[in-house]
């Protein structure tokens, strides 16, 4: 079986590629390289998934057409991991969210329609929830409202999705991520610009003075879910009564999450122990597009798969700081 991985160099997607090699499936990778963080980052995994001799990777944008490269490949199952990331970067630059998370999107879409792909399994966020008071957050209660267009793209996905599920009898599933962290993760996520400030000296910036809560999932939790996702395809459920699922099309909506939220000033204490720092805090106001606290319902996910994330901070941190050490040799 040949999986279609895009993003195959981002955090997630080199993850999930690495782990489909390991198990003995050929994996095309699909990524564009782009310079919204450092690219030697995104070489250095390509560099590890290259090592597999089941690994070919594509230099390509998903928002340029995929025509070719499908018809090339002809996957059965394409996991569509590449995306415009960042809640803060999408106030300053709308555009890049459109061309790449909505325009992108359709024409994964369009080529898994046109090429009779067998799953398509796609990275939605837990961005889509905005503030709900309803916490734990479930797949099953509405997101109409979020408050940033990162989220609103997000949710566009979804609703995209399952369009082509319901006209088209494609089989897609939606994973909401919840602050996914590792090694070799995002320089833009906090955790990782936290650590690279306290080895370096500098101050971290702790917004809304640090009264937030998050629902931190290690990234092997979420290859793990994802994986046992690969080969159950949705089907209709003419019972279903909620928007996770659909009474007329295969389509469902997944959390991945730890749900188990932790403040962010005992993720920064249990940051701080892992390098042997303490780091100057900056206390600062809340910014545009953060929300106050998530936490994942995953019942849903335990129930369809037998698993459900639940790595420890203390233990995730640890393995991150070791990679950052060795890999950027600080000290």
């Amino acid at each position: 079986m040949t999986v279609l991985v895009t993003g195959a160099a981002g955090f997630v997607g080199f993850h999930f590629a690495r782990r489909l090699l390991a198990d003995g499936l050929s994996v095309v990778g699909l990524d564009n390289l782009n310079a919204y963080y450092e690219v030697r980052l995104k070489r250095a995994r390509l560099e590890l998934l290259e090592a597999f001799p089941g690994f070919r990777f594509v230099e390509a944008d998903i928002a340029g057409g995929l025509e070719r490269i499908f018809e090339e490949v002809r996957p059965r199952v394409v996991a569509h991991l590449a995306a415009q990331a960042g809640v803060r970067h999408s106030i300053k630059h709308p555009e890049d969210y459109v061309r790449s998370n909505l325009v992108g999107f359709a024409n994964v879409l369009e080529a898994c329609r046109h090429h009779n792909v067998g799953h398509l399994i796609y990275a939605s966020s837990s961005s889509v929830y905005g503030n709900s008071p309803n916490s734990p957050f479930s797949a099953r209660q509405p997101v109409d409202h979020p408050i940033s267009l990162y989220a609103a793209t997000k949710k566009s996905n979804e609703l995209m999705a399952h369009s082509y599920s319901h006209l088209f009898g494609l089989p897609t599933t939606g994973l909401r991520f919840f602050t996914v962290y590792g090694p070799y993760g995002r320089p833009d996520m906090a955790y990782f610009s936290f650590t690279k400030a306290i080895f370096e000296g500098r101050p971290i910036d702790v917004y809304n003075h640090g009264q937030m809560q998050r629902d931190f999932t290690y990234v092997d939790d979420v290859v793990e879910g994802m994986v046992r996702l690969v080969e159950r395809p949705p089907a209709p459920e003419p019972a279903a009564a909620d928007p996770s699922r659909s009474a007329s099309a295969p389509y469902r909506v997944y959390n991945i999450g730890n749900h188990q939220p932790v403040t962010l000033m005992h993720f920064i204490e249990v940051l701080e122990a892992c390098i042997g720092k303490e780091a100057e805090k900056r206390m600062l106001e809340m910014q545009p597009g953060d929300v106050l606290s998530t936490c994942a319902d995953v019942e849903d996910l335990a129930r369809d798969v037998g698993f459900a994330p639940s790595t420890p901070i203390e233990v995730g941190l640890a393995r991150f700081v070791d990679w950052y050490r060795a890999f950027y040799e600080a000290d």
